[in-house]
């Protein structure tokens, strides 16, 4: 067994006595030219569509103007929406900021049972695509579902809850959104050194007060990153407000720039660009105060994680884990089945029997319809080859930028996440500006095709498998690499034996988010699919928008069977590599 140490010391003693050996001229050369092409495409790709959707919203057929700012913000309708936005983002925000905290605490510090399964299973209501979620509990909420049953058994004229409201709209979104909240909290209240806590009850604080003064306070970087998030995921997402809001003519920021594209007229995209700028400003703050908190949280690192429980919770443990798993089941599992048992009915408002049970709905969809099954292969066809793009080049990035930091690496790093950190529906815009004319004059045919989607698909989620990527990098000791060029192993024999078995779980979690954020996705293929380049998403939408629930919630059941299936693939291909890793070991 080689010492990595012992392995340090011998490469500095020989590097005495030696000059650096300097690149030859063809050597350097390459790599420049590398850089530069490298720099060319992240311009391209990732940077030059955003700056031209800023020109064009303040472009007009005289010149530069404002106007378009200028009359959108004396409309009554701007302003209607402002405040539907607020009200809407500000309010499913304390939602999951509420369940978040809570769910974080009782994680962190009590002595539950069960609590590796909890973890995942508070992370279902985020994993399904937010349409989905939406679907389930419209169908669990509507006059056919579920609850309005369980209601008429009390009350035959009680009538549910609507989700096509404000308070619908807050609900699903603080619900998808909360384990946000609750993953960065977690970890912060886990970090707080439980001495302080001690100190405090023992000078006579009781539980509240010692919650208020110390571990409220120190937990509050986290508390405030997760809030942030939530914010921005609400303020990013379009399927919950676009599936109960629009119906109703309640509109947001999102649905908004949607509803001004799709409507065309000769300054549609203009204005659409406009609202877009103001959208993509207030996200941008939002990210750069949560790239703050967060780094608040890193600079507070105790690298100490205690998972220890801190309190009993006694004769009410059993009573408050069964409280809990309730309440998970209620918010996911209870609507999937409501959302199931509608998708299986002949017609909508027949009631919940036997003899009104089918699967022509199911039939329809995969074998009769010949647009979905188009979509199917679509999603699948770009989710996959956005993953392999992610894989390889996102894998790169991360490698260069742990084992050479630079600013150019950090630069690339932040060009990458551009896409991302801007709302789905303000970089579907920047797409179409970017690629129906990229050079004045010349149209190559990419706006309208399959192979804009592609495009948006792999410049939105390169930053995904970036980061998973630098997570994967900066938990392999650089040594390792030392020791693999000592022994004469080139390039392609240090990734293939010594890097890839090391790494490959971390690259294929990137990788897996990679694949199910492409196949799940709708904000962005919203405004950029064409006849032909349809998404699963899209289909949903569609089918929604014309009044056709049961085709709907088929094709949702079918998605959410399909991650189910790829969960399951993951959690097994990391489970053999962990095996394989202790058998190596």
């Amino acid at each position: 067994m080689i010492d990595s140490k012992q392995i340090r010391l011998e490469r500095t003693h020989e590097g005495k006595g030696d000059k650096p050996v300097p690149l030859s001229f063809p050597s350097f050369l390459l790599k420049r030219v590398l850089v530069g092409v490298a720099l060319i495409l992240l311009l391209i790709f990732f940077v030059l569509p955003i700056g031209k959707l800023i020109v064009l919203s303040m472009q007009d057929t005289a010149g530069p103007t404002l106007t378009h700012y200028s009359e959108m913000l004396q409309q009554s309708r701007l302003w209607k929406t402002l405040n539907d936005t607020f009200v809407i983002v500000a309010g499913s925000s304390l939602v999951s900021i509420a369940l978040g905290v809570l769910a974080a605490w009782l994680m962190a510090y009590s002595d539950i049972k069960h609590k590796k399964t909890l973890h995942m299973a508070m992370l279902l209501s985020f994993i399904l695509p937010s349409y989905v979620l939406t679907l389930s509990w419209s169908s669990f909420m509507g006059s056919q579902g579920l609850a309005a049953g369980l209601l008429h058994l009390v009350n035959p004229d009680a009538k549910p809850w609507s989700m096509y409201s404000y308070g619908g709209i807050i609900f699903v979104m603080g619900i998808h959104h909360f384990p946000l909240v609750y993953l960065l909290t977690v970890d912060v209240l886990r970090k707080i050194p439980r001495d302080l806590e001690w100190a405090t009850r023992a000078s006579g604080a009781g539980r509240w007060k010692t919650f208020r003064l110390v571990t409220l306070p120190l937990a509050l970087p986290g508390l405030t990153a997760g809030g942030l998030l939530a914010f921005l995921a609400s303020l990013d997402n379009f399927g919950i407000p676009a599936f109960l809001g629009i119906p109703k003519q309640i509109s947001v920021l999102s649905t908004l720039i949607y509803e001004e594209i799709i409507g065309f007229g000769p300054s549609a995209f203009s204005r659409g660009a406009a609202l877009s700028v103001m959208l993509g400003v207030i996200a941008i703050i939002g990210t750069l105060l949560q790239w703050l908190a967060v780094r608040k949280i890193k600079a507070a690192d105790t690298v100490i994680v205690d998972n220890s429980p801190r309190f009993a919770l006694g004769k009410h443990r059993t009573w408050v884990t069964a409280a809990i798993w309730a309440f998970l089941a209620v918010i996911t599992v209870v609507p999937l089945v409501s959302m199931i048992a509608l998708s299986l009915k002949k017609a909508y408002g027949l009631p919940f029997q036997p003899a009104n049970l089918t699967l022509s709905n199911y039939k329809y969809i995969l074998l009769e319809n010949e647009k979905v099954w188009q979509s199917i292969q679509n999603s699948l066809t770009l989710s996959a080859t956005t993953l392999v793009i992610c894989l390889v080049f996102g894998s790169l990035l991360a490698y260069v930028r742990v084992r050479k930091p630079s600013w150019l690496t950090k630069s690339s790093e932040l060009a990458v996440a551009l896409p991302y950190t801007l709302p789905g529906i303000v970089f579907g815009l920047t797409m179409i500006f970017a690629w129906m004319q990229p050079i004045p004059g010349w149209n190559p045919g990419i706006y309208g095709s399959i192979r804009i989607l592609f495009i948006a698909y792999v410049c939105r989620f390169m930053i995904l498998q970036v980061r998973a990527g630098i997570t994967a990098f900066t938990q392999i000791d650089p040594s390792m690499e030392e020791a693999a060029h000592i022994f004469g192993a080139g390039f392609w024999k240090k990734w293939a034996f010594v890097l890839l078995p090391l790494l490959l779980p971390g690259l294929l979690s990137g990788a897996f988010l990679v694949f199910l954020t492409a196949f799940t996705e709708l904000t962005v293929s919203a405004l950029l699919w064409s006849t032909g380049s349809q998404t699963i998403g899209v289909t949903i939408f569609g089918f929604e928008q014309a009044g056709n629930t049961l085709y709907s919630t088929a094709l949702s059941s079918l998605i959410v069977l399909l991650i189910m299936v790829g969960m399951g693939l993951l959690h097994l291909i990391r489970k053999f590599s962990a095996q394989k890793g202790v058998q190596s070991s």
